[in-house]
């Protein structure tokens, strides 16, 4: 029975550990590039404020900021939800520069106006008036051009109002009041009618 001899193991010279090295350590970078600031050329979206606190018919601009280029306004396609446990609703909608009104939610029909002088700079400004307590959830905006593309999310909570009765429902008890006076009034002529003339 023959066995075969086995060359010895050589070890490697350091070229080949510093090569080992440089390629572990290009692996962990990437691995963990998300705690990096992105490298140039990369599309990213940010929400300037992750949490909004309003009360119900008040206003509120919600804004995020996106990576831009010079004359990319034609090639932006900008999409953002309302997303709460119920259901999914279409905030704005922009296809190609192009506003697309007709894919807007309902709840929203009016309500909403986007700041377009500043896309060009990069910043998404949706006004919403007079808010609902329904308008409380989860905006998510996604951002996209030929470039790129990436979305980030803010919390709005609307509380019901806490004002005073409206002024509105005041004139029944005004109604009332002066109702009292006219009697009061007639019953004052009438005594001096009688008393002077009979």
């Amino acid at each position: 029975m023959k066995f075969r001899r086995h060359k010895a193991a050589r070890s490697p010279s350091n070229t080949e550990k510093m090569t080992c090295s440089i390629l572990l350590l290009i692996t962990l970078t990437s691995c963990v590039c998300g705690s990096f600031p992105p490298a140039a050329g990369t599309f990213v979206v940010n929400v300037t404020q992750s949490s909004y606190q309003a009360e119900e018919n008040e206003n509120i601009t919600l804004e995020w900021t996106f990576t831009t280029k010079p004359d990319s306004s034609n090639s932006l396609n900008i999409f953002c939800d309302l997303i709460t446990d119920h259901k999914a609703s279409v905030l704005y909608h922009l296809h190609e520069g192009v506003e697309v009104p007709e894919s807007q939610d309902g709840q929203f029909a009016g309500r909403v106006q986007c700041d377009r002088d500043v896309l060009r700079e990069g910043r998404l400004r949706l006004h919403v008036s007079r808010l609902r307590t329904e308008d409380s959830g989860l905006y998510l905006c996604e951002v996209s051009t030929t470039y790129g593309g990436s979305s980030d999310e803010c919390r709005l909570n609307v509380t019901a109002s806490d004002r005073p009765e409206d002024e509105t429902q005041k004139p029944t008890s005004q109604g009332a009041t002066t109702c009292h006076c006219r009697l009061g009034l007639a019953a004052v002529l009438l005594y001096c009618f009688t008393f002077y003339f009979l």
